[in-house]
């Protein structure tokens, strides 16, 4: 129970999709308005042409909010439960509302896709599925369709969030659980209507669109300090000025009633079965919080570095194949030190290099039997983008050379064509050592063996 005097914050959190068509054409479903001129993706449909009708609801969307669901400890409605989605339309007059509604699974009479779930200690009280608007330009008037009709998934909390800290840490865990089962588009970000007041003081708040979580943040904690000295007794809707850090009166608060939902007669009946929830459930990842977990009981990591595994599915995936058959003490530095090195240096998420656990596994094994040298095999991984391959041919022609005197003739070599170094060397200059060693590992292509190179140099040059 809410104590007097606390805030009561809850969100109705938007994020679109990862589907390759819109709710209800075949127009693609991309959110990057950048990379196309405005209203070029678009049809009859998506744009509300008189006589138009919708398609048949993408079913990637339904599963994918199943999905959601699930991974939210959500309770699907089913069709044996005598519990049919219907969607509805969402009656509002605004610019970027092609049709004159919004065709949703939510509002009055509804049953949502999902209800009555609990995520980190928060309740959600449902889950639902909806299509976008336009995008409208209040400045200039301009409407833009090509994201009219993207599908949307809607998760409604419970006021159970009691600062902007809490919100924001929930958050990013939502968005990482959520990356696990590719729902949501991650370069579109997530916006919310966030509802703010205070227990005993001030009545509900409704802040709409607002974007990004550093966003969110900003506009609790600027209307919590607005409730507590205006102590408002009046539902409001309002939107977020991020240039003046404030809210700013947009209406008076909607109730249902206001909407005038009813049935949308183009769309059939939605019917999720037993069977086909089960088939979605075995096919779910183990969450975040479980990985996490896992990688500190079973396999004694650390917590931070368990956590930089956990940040993505890919990762923490590879990282636990290839423990299978190489020391973790080995694996894990190779993953998330020189491996994320690579995908950061390529500007590449893990989702966009196709890598195969197995040549990893060949490539440490080969670094295991001293058959290649460390800094051959940083060479032979950074080859691994775009699509990883044996590494077993190039290991072959590039084995460790560990002849001592092979490498002495080399060092010598070095020695009398870098007199200078030899002799920076010598008045205490520890980078000069260190260029020589680089020098001998250039002429033998990363091949000779580091320890026995640092061996001999010392000894000739002391």
């Amino acid at each position: 129970m809410a104590k007097q005097h606390q805030p009561l914050i809850g969100l109705e959190i938007h994020g679109y999709i990862e589907t390759k068509e819109k709710l209800f054409c075949n127009c693609k479903n991309f959110h990057d308005m950048k990379i196309i001129k405005p209203n070029t993706n678009i049809c009859p449909i998506c744009t509300g042409q008189p006589g138009s009708k919708p398609m048949l609801p993408n079913s990637s969307a339904i599963n994918k909010i199943l999905k959601i669901g699930m991974m939210l400890n959500c309770k699907p409605n089913l069709i044996e439960n005598h519990k049919p989605l219907i969607f509805q339309r969402k009656h509002y007059s605004w610019p970027d509302m092609p049709h004159g509604y919004q065709k949703t699974i939510s509002g009055a009479y509804s049953i949502p896709v999902a209800e009555k779930g609990k995520f980190l200690g928060i309740g959600i009280i449902e889950v639902h599925l909806e299509e976008d608007p336009a995008a409208w330009n209040p400045e200039t008037g301009q409407i833009d369709y090509n994201r009219a009709g993207a599908p949307l998934v809607e998760i409604v909390t419970e006021p159970d969030f009691a600062s902007s800290e809490e919100v924001e840490n929930w958050l990013r865990q939502l968005i990482l659980t959520l990356s696990y089962i590719k729902a949501l588009d991650k370069d579109a970000g997530i916006k919310a209507d966030v509802n703010v007041n205070i227990n005993g003081i001030s009545v509900r708040t409704e802040i709409k669109n607002v974007n990004s979580v550093t966003e969110i943040v900003k506009a609790i904690d600027s209307e919590i300090k607005r409730h507590e000295a205006e102590k408002p007794q009046k539902k409001e809707t309002r939107r977020w000025n991020s240039e003046t850090g404030k809210t700013e009166l947009m209406r008076s608060k909607e109730e249902q009633a206001d909407y005038r939902f009813i049935p949308d007669p183009d769309l059939p009946v939605i019917k999720i079965t037993k069977k086909r929830i089960q088939s979605i459930k075995e096919n779910l990842p183990e969450s975040p919080m479980e990985k996490l977990d896992k990688l500190i009981k079973k396999y004694k990591i650390n917590k931070k570095e368990a956590e930089i595994l956990t940040k993505n599915l890919e990762i923490v995936e590879l990282f636990e194949k290839v423990t299978e058959k190489i020391p973790q003490d080995i694996a894990l530095p190779w993953i998330t030190v020189e491996w994320l090195g690579v995908l950061n240096h390529n500007k590449l998420a893990a989702n966009q290099v196709e890598i195969n656990s197995q040549h990893l596994i060949e490539l440490l094994e080969l670094l295991q039997k001293n058959k290649i040298t460390p800094l051959k095999a940083k060479d032979i991984l950074r080859k691994f983008i775009p699509k990883s391959f044996s590494p077993k041919q190039e290991a072959e022609e590039s084995q460790t050379i560990t002849n001592e005197s092979e490498i002495e003739k080399i060092v010598d070599e070095v020695i009398n064509h870098n007199k200078k170094l030899v002799d920076d060397y010598k008045q205490g200059e520890q980078k000069a050592f260190n260029f020589l060693i680089g020098q001998v590992m250039q002429k033998t292509n990363k091949r000779a063996d580091f320890q026995t190179i640092k061996r001999l140099l010392e000894g000739k040059l002391s």
